[in-house]
């Protein structure tokens, strides 16, 4: 039987109630999820519905006993909201609806989302994708950061917030859509693969340097 934290519900400050946040892939919701988060929230008389840093919808409020049928009405299997995984991919509108944006931050961000949400690695790992310059998706403080310019992308790499907030690392500019997924790609597995256990990427970054990471995406 898996426990309540792998049911992807968190304890909320009563002591009785969790609260569960649904996966919405780059905050691109559809009708059809809305209406069923709404009959969940309802169904289960929760205290509010909380869009969340991470541009899901937290469903706050539920009994412990209604966590595993709420998942099941929403036909969703549970979300990677707590662990060392990694979380939703943060993604601003870019080119896609922004007149600001430079880049497809939503194309590149759905492929990060599709290939890493939910994916164990040694730590806790946040990425955001933002479409240009004003970073509005906060990739300056992300584990991996995309922001979009005129000619192509930049890589950073290392930023968090918390109690020790970090500004990532500038680790690659001026790359292509499948250049920047590649360079992440290479940039986890290094990570995962040198990283002690429960060691954000900031962190490791500040014990072994950028060059180590500069060598794996050259």
């Amino acid at each position: 039987m898996l426990k309540v934290g792998e049911k992807g519900a968190i304890p909320q400050r009563d002591k009785e109630t969790y609260a569960i946040a649904p996966h919405i892939p780059c905050g691109v919701v559809t009708p059809d999820l809305l209406r069923k988060i709404a009959d969940v929230a309802e169904k289960y008389k929760v205290h509010a519905l909380k869009i969340t840093g991470a541009a899901r919808i937290a469903i706050v409020g539920l009994k412990e006993e209604d966590i595993d049928q709420a998942w099941e009405d929403l036909g969703m299997s549970h979300g990677a909201a707590v662990g060392m995984c990694v979380r939703s991919i943060r993604a601003c509108p870019g080119n896609t609806f922004c007149k600001l944006g430079l880049q497809d931050a939503l194309r590149v961000a759905t492929i990060l989302d599709e290939r890493y949400h939910g994916v164990n690695l040694k730590g806790k790992f946040k990425m955001a994708v933002s479409g240009c310059r004003l970073s509005c998706a906060e990739s300056w403080v992300r584990d991996v950061g995309l922001i979009g310019d005129k000619k192509g992308w930049k890589l950073v790499i290392g930023g968090n917030v918390g109690p020790v907030p970090r500004i990532a690392k500038e680790l690659a500019v001026d790359l292509t859509d499948d250049g920047v997924l590649e360079a992440v790609d290479k940039v986890v597995v290094y990570y995962n693969e040198n990283a002690k256990t429960g060691e954000r990427l900031g962190k490791m970054v500040e014990r072994v340097g950028l060059e180590p990471f500069k060598a794996v995406i050259a």
